[in-house]
């Protein structure tokens, strides 16, 4: 079966997005490129590309892995695609599974999953149902701008509040405040974190890089709004991205601490996939006289390829550049003040609310 996608590539339809082209995914036997034959006329106004949103049809919502280097064995990710159209996104290749392209399609033609509240709740209430903390945020952001509209991400949480689950959310959404009422009361029992991603403070380069993600201040305001309701929060530098966002570490976790920020982690720029040949075109386009430079030392931490995916080194990196980045990050956490304290999440307060028809317990 040749799969046929829709060229977007023309920069003019693009404004506002993060890719700058729309190319086939790994799995299509078909590749289309988007030629100018001469017919287009340079001044032609164009339709801006919208947002479409389609029904996925999941029949469960928990997400479970193994993987040997990350925090977490669970994740709920209410959202295919995220509309933040961040270019580094690692999430982008997975729209290759649906046939569709890592590119534009990501940011633009999305799968939400409206039962997501009803596949948790039945999923938590399965008798064999052992709690562990849910992680939000892992693939794609849970606060991107159709969740206003749509509220899955506050339904998920109003079930796992019922339940008294714990979770843990990143996102770089200023929404999240939004749901202040659900999850101050869960951090109270121990039940809630959040860690906010700030990738720079500097606005030019995050609307290029992140187009459709709240502003730097806006993510600094959240932090603080967070802090203040008693919710642990915490910043994620992620993706730090040599030559281009690295220098501001210090000046982003300090903006942090002083926001409120508790704690504080880094991830090294990945580039799997469809997403090495993505970020060297935006790259190319809006910062041609480092693209080189940046992409170098890209390899030099990465054993001479845009990409290694061994555990436990992909987060960070190997090799002299990458070794400085880490102690960098540890000097400034240990001068400014982060990672003093745990906030563990609890397990032990998980209980299953009772269900219609069942008699109640007796006190």
């Amino acid at each position: 079966m040749t799969t046929v996608l829709d060229i977007t590539a023309d920069t003019r339809r693009l404004r506002g997005r993060g890719a700058l082209s729309n190319a086939s995914s790994r799995y299509d036997r078909e590749t289309r490129v988007l030629v100018d034959d001469g017919w287009q006329q340079e001044d032609e106004e164009l339709p801006p590309l919208k947002t479409e949103v389609m029904k996925d049809s999941s029949r469960t919502i928990i997400t479970r892995n193994n993987s040997p280097d990350i925090s977490f064995s669970q994740s709920i990710n209410p959202y295919k695609g995220c509309e933040h159209g961040c270019i580094y996104c690692f999430a982008r290749p997975t729209h290759a599974y649906l046939g569709l392209s890592p590119g534009a399609d990501f940011e633009s033609k999305l799968f939400a999953k409206p039962n997501a509240a009803e596949l948790l709740a039945r999923e938590l209430s399965a008798p064999g149902y052992v709690p562990k903390i849910i992680a939000m945020g892992t693939n794609t952001d849970p606060y991107q701008p159709t969740e206003k509209r749509m509220r899955i991400t506050r339904q998920v949480l109003e079930v796992l509040r019922d339940f008294n689950h714990p979770v843990g959310i990143v996102t770089k959404s200023a929404l999240i405040l939004r749901d202040l009422d659900i999850l101050a009361p869960m951090a109270a029992e121990g039940l809630a974190k959040v860690a906010l991603s700030v990738t720079t403070l500097d606005r030019k380069l995050a609307r290029t890089m992140e187009p459709r993600a709240s502003t730097p201040p806006k993510r600094l305001e959240a932090i603080k709004a967070l802090t203040g309701a008693g919710i642990p929060t915490s910043v994620m530098f992620a993706p730090v991205i040599p030559a281009l966002n690295d220098d501001e570490m210090e000046d982003v976790l300090t903006a942090a601490k002083e926001a409120g920020a508790l704690g504080a982690g880094y991830v090294l720029l990945r580039l799997p996939l469809e997403i090495k040949d993505l970020f060297r075109e935006w790259l190319e386009t809006n910062h041609p006289d480092r693209a080189k430079h940046v992409m170098s030392l890209i390899r030099q931490m990465r054993g001479g390829k845009d990409y290694d995916s061994t555990w436990h080194t992909r987060m960070k990196g190997t090799g002299p550049y990458a070794e400085l980045i880490a102690r960098r990050f540890h000097m400034a956490v240990k001068r400014i003040g982060f990672n003093r304290e745990s906030h563990p999440l609890v397990l032990n307060k998980f209980k299953r609310p009772p269900q219609l028809g069942e008699q109640l317990a007796l006190l």
